[in-house]
């Protein structure tokens, strides 16, 4: 795919760039910076983030004011991490991850050879998590344009660092493209959580609530027989670097009865946010649609 970014997008690159010289330590106590000042002060961000926590009870034990400020914080320092993860040379940036657990999940399913989805939530640290991938196997992520088509270039160049195939979550030949992967024993990557347009969703609890979920990484699962695993990079204190988790998926994510098939894919994601709640995306719009009555 050409890379063409046109010059503001470019300027937004070298600022990055520039950024991602300061070590993670610094970059982090920036994003708490940012994120105190995004829970005091009147943004959408902090109000998709209190509409979606008021939506539901996710049983942390944590009063959601507290629990607001610490995951926009969280937030914050995510903005600023990518500037080092995106610009940098990628083997410096898998020297920050500290450990992995699970990992003998993730290679006893490509030592199985019958394919590999890893659902990857908007949780932590996932641009990490894709150096990770990519730098132990070839690796297919789906994703989906951003609403701002200018931003597109940016993405893919930002997101080759060990040439991952990048393709498009929409239409019958980017999804063609999945299922070729996986029946050839290969991997896709998938955020699991990303909302999906009217009519390619179907609605699933998501604590407790109707939220609506995406079917493709279920089909996908269903057709070809392919292991499912969950994975995300969790942010360590203080900019000390990150923990890799693979975690396996619920025993229903792959069932013929897609309502409970697409229930499982929730809990799975829901099983990785409770290790650390906090570094959770909750300004994202789980509950922007409302299921029809």
């Amino acid at each position: 795919m050409s890379i063409e970014m046109r010059w503001y997008i470019r300027v937004v690159y070298w600022m990055l760039c520039l950024l991602g010289w300061l070590p993670l330590r610094a970059l982090h106590a920036l994003g708490v910076a940012v994120g105190w000042l995004l829970a005091r002060i009147d943004n959408p961000m902090r109000h998709k983030a209190e509409y979606t926590l008021s939506c539901i009870n996710t049983g942390f034990g944590e009063e959601k004011r507290h629990f607001l400020t610490a995951t926009l914080i969280e937030a914050g320092k995510s903005f600023l991490e990518i500037a080092k993860i995106w610009t940098r040379d990628p083997q410096r940036s898998l020297a920050l991850v500290r450990e992995v657990r699970g990992g003998e999940r993730f290679d006893a399913a490509l030592a199985a050879g019958r394919g590999l989805i890893v659902a990857a939530p908007h949780l932590g640290c996932w641009e990490l998590l894709n150096y990770w991938l990519c730098s132990r196997t070839r690796i297919a992520i789906a994703y989906r344009p951003p609403r701002q088509p200018e931003l597109e270039p940016l993405l893919i160049r930002a997101r080759g660092g060990f040439a991952a195939e990048q393709v498009r979550a929409e239409g019958s030949a980017g999804v063609r493209t999945l299922f070729k992967r996986l029946v050839a024993g290969g991997v896709v990557g998938i955020l699991p959580d990303q909302q999906p347009k009217q009519g390619e969703g179907e609605f699933a609890p998501f604590f407790g609530r109707p939220a609506l979920t995406m079917v493709l990484l279920s089909r996908l699962a269903q057709r070809t027989g392919a292991t499912v695993l969950f994975a995300f990079a969790e942010r360590l204190p203080r900019g000390a670097g990150y923990v890799l988790h693979f975690l396996p998926a619920p025993d229903d994510i792959a069932d013929a009865d897609l309502p409970i098939a697409i229930a499982a894919l929730n809990r799975g994601v829901e099983d990785c946010i409770r290790l650390a709640p906090h570094q959770y995306q909750w300004h994202y719009k789980r509950y922007s649609t409302p299921p029809t009555e």
